[in-house]
């Protein structure tokens, strides 16, 4: 069986928009949250199926940290994708957005980003409107429920899928390194003895 593909996606947005709804509802009872308490970070490992490749998900959440309004530089650090959060019923979520995404650009200028509208469940009239920051920005734009599940395994698809273009046609210097950093090398469990020196 082929090795599976790595992929970094982080999720950005204001606390309590929904990010951890999202992430426990794509991922149901498949996953083992790992706490990164030196950050207050949650990372989630899983695997998933797309267009026919087998992705190893590295999903990164906030663990509450967004509170502070911004995130620790390691957070950003070798991503490949961005899920934005918005809650719909609070418009200071949506105003929010811009400076997150400031933030995010700082750090990684070109990853792709998916938006995500969250709690549609709460205002259904709010699906489908076009919004600014997402349009301004030439961003993809989602509709979701973490409360009912509505298009939440596609956002999460799509992020691996953009995830994976941007892995492949990456131009970020830093990325290069990472690449070639990790195919070059050894495998834990490859010693590189010495050879013992001949008694005389």
């Amino acid at each position: 069986m082929a090795a599976k593909e790595k992929v970094k996606v982080i999720c950005l947005g204001d606390s309590a928009v929904g990010k951890s709804k999202l992430v426990e509802r794509y991922l149901k009872d498949n996953y083992k949250p790992q706490q990164l308490s030196t950050y207050a970070l949650t990372l989630f490992k899983h695997v998933d199926t797309v267009d026919d490749r087998q992705v190893e998900l590295e999903l990164w959440d906030t663990a509450g940290q967004e509170r502070f309004q911004s995130m620790h530089s390691a957070y950003y650090h070798g991503a490949q994708a961005c899920i934005l959060v918005f809650d719909v019923s609070r418009k200071i979520t949506y105003k929010n957005l811009t400076s997150w995404y400031k933030e995010l650009r700082k750090y990684r200028p070109k990853i792709p980003v998916i938006c995500v509208a969250n709690k549609i469940d709460k205002d259904p009239d709010m699906a489908g409107k076009s919004f600014k920051f997402a349009t301004a920005n030439n961003i993809e734009m989602f509709f979701a429920s973490a409360a009912d599940g509505s298009n939440v395994v596609k956002i999460f698809r799509e992020a691996i899928r953009l995830a994976l273009h941007y892995k492949e046609n990456t131009e970020e210097y830093e990325d290069h390194v990472l690449e070639e950093l990790r195919l070059h090398s050894p495998d834990e469990n490859d010693f590189d003895y010495e050879p013992e020196a001949e008694d005389s």
